[in-house]
């Protein structure tokens, strides 16, 4: 839970670097917190006629669209990577495999174009 707090205090902060750790750990939570959400909205009644989401899941779903954006960044630019490399989506099927295969490789060690390389930070993440 963590990292998904300092995920949401680097709101829009597109600098730096995010090591797969934080990524993933936030991908997590996020996914978790949709899908309560999701479940609340169907709870309460307050569905949109003929699907399984209403206002809470959007809500949520536009709040996090910024952070999960800068973190996406972040983590390419660990393994040195420009953020505008996240476009390679586009390319039907291929591209969201090389996309996810970039997120799951790991950071370069020590320093690179986009700052230091985050595992060797003091202070929060050495106690994680």
């Amino acid at each position: 839970m963590e990292w998904y707090l300092k995920v949401i205090k680097q709101y829009a902060d597109f600098n730096g670097r995010a090591r797969r750790k934080e990524y993933w750990m936030f991908i997590l939570f996020n996914m978790i917190f949709s899908i309560v959400a999701m479940i609340v909205d169907n709870v309460l009644g307050i569905t949109f006629a003929g699907i399984p989401y209403g206002p809470l899941y959007i809500f949520y779903g536009i709040a996090m669209f910024i952070p999960g954006l800068a973190v996406s960044v972040r983590r390419l630019h660990d393994i040195n990577k420009s953020g505008w490399m996240m476009f390679v989506v586009l390319i039907p099927l291929a591209g969201a495999i090389w996309l996810l295969v970039l997120y799951c490789t790991e950071g370069t060690q020590g320093e690179n174009q986009y700052g230091d390389n985050p595992k060797n930070e003091e202070g929060f993440l050495k106690r994680a």
